[in-house]
């Protein structure tokens, strides 16, 4: 096993000499005259596993050492023993409050230094030790957070392409308005009326739901889904259950997954369900409006969910800029003229205030996943 290095610090040769042959058939001994000499011994490699360190010396003393030795990310953690003539209760005392670990007083006693020495150093070891283990902890956490968020994400999009296999004509309908989302809740947060309510970990949330606002098409018959021709009053009916299709399959899905996982604790699962919560909350309500004339439920103003709030205008203004076989595309600045004109009916204010400052962001996203 190689020997643990320690460095000894001491102006007067005598005592050098002294605590080299007490340490060097135990340990590799490096030896320095001066605090000065300490500070740049340190960073030669390998560090030393600890440090004998006298107090007075000249130049810097031995307590100015110990704290830029402290202050140093390199060398904060390298135990220091000092050992000293001064034998005060003070001195001791501020030289354990600098950081420390013993206090030796000379004349030094060898079999003192040699036990003190093998104290600290194990546990330096036993530190160390803890240390690798807590980051193969952190590691390891991180893995299986990173693996169960693959798993997450390849669960959403094998749902979304369910779903997207229903309809042939939403091209890139699903990263559109993901990225309108995205804008338009960016903006929102620096609204006061959101700070508390949006922050970039509930965005980041709110859009990873986003792609499952339309998973309740699943449940429409192709005849209608799939109808080229503009829908009867009839079929449109049938089409707006999809919000309540969408809802409550997502719903089922969180209770199973409550079932199938007894052993997590309810926090546990809210929170590792959270992003379904929300694409819940999307799916069953925007189509919401603003003035309460929408549906599923007729829900108004902030009664309607600010997830679905922000979907609401990002579902509308793909739709408008978005040929189908009924329609053609409208252009940017009808699109835009119309969100204006709904702004207070159809859409929340706040949220038309947001789209209008983000114009230039929503006609490059709009160019940019274009589906031609």
């Amino acid at each position: 096993m190689d020997k643990a290095e320690i460095l000894i610090a001491d102006d007067e040769p005598i005592n050098l000499t002294a605590l080299t042959r007490v340490l060097k058939d135990f340990y590799k001994v490096r030896a320095c005259k001066s605090g000065e000499a300490v500070l740049q011994a340190v960073h030669i490699t390998p560090l030393p596993d600890l440090i004998l360190l006298d107090i007075m010396m000249p130049g810097i003393d031995g307590f100015m050492t110990l704290k830029r030795l402290r202050d140093h990310p390199a060398t904060q953690d390298i135990p220091v023993i000092f050992i000293s003539s001064l034998d005060s209760d003070d001195d001791e005392g501020r030289g354990l409050r600098l950081g420390a670990v013993d206090y030796i007083t000379k004349p030094f006693k060898p079999n003192i230094v040699l036990a003190r020495i093998k104290t600290q150093l194990e546990l330096k070891k036993a530190r160390d030790r803890l240390h690798n283990q807590n980051q193969w902890l952190e590691a390891e956490v991180s893995r299986r957070v990173q693996e169960n968020q693959l798993i997450q994400d390849v669960a959403l999009l094998s749902l979304t392409q369910l779903a997207e296999t229903r309809d042939d004509n939403t091209g890139n309908h699903i990263l559109r308005t993901c990225k309108y989302v995205d804008i338009l809740a960016r903006n929102l947060m620096r609204h006061p009326r959101y700070a508390g309510e949006l922050t970039a970990q509930t965005i980041g949330t709110i859009v990873k739901a986003a792609p499952l606002h339309d998973i309740g098409k699943i449940g429409i018959p192709d005849a209608i889904l799939l109808k080229p021709e503009k829908l009867t009053p009839n079929e449109f009916e049938i089409i707006k259950t999809h919000c309540q299709i969408g809802a409550k399959t997502l719903r089922g899905a969180i209770n199973q997954s409550f079932l199938l996982n007894p052993s997590l604790s309810k926090d546990a699962k809210l929170n590792s369900l959270e992003f379904v919560e929300q694409a819940e909350i999307i799916a069953k309500f925007h189509h919401e409006k603003w003035d309460g004339s929408g549906y599923p439920t007729g829900a108004s103003g902030r009664s309607i969910p600010l997830p679905a709030r922000l979907m609401a205008l990002a579902d509308v203004f793909d739709a408008l800029t978005t040929a189908r076989p009924y329609k053609q595309a409208w252009s940017f600045d009808a699109a835009a003229d119309h969100i204006r004109r709904q702004k207070g009916l159809h859409f929340d204010p706040d949220i038309v205030a947001a789209f209008e400052e983000e114009h230039e962001a929503f006609a490059n996203t709009l160019q940019q996943l274009s589906d031609h």
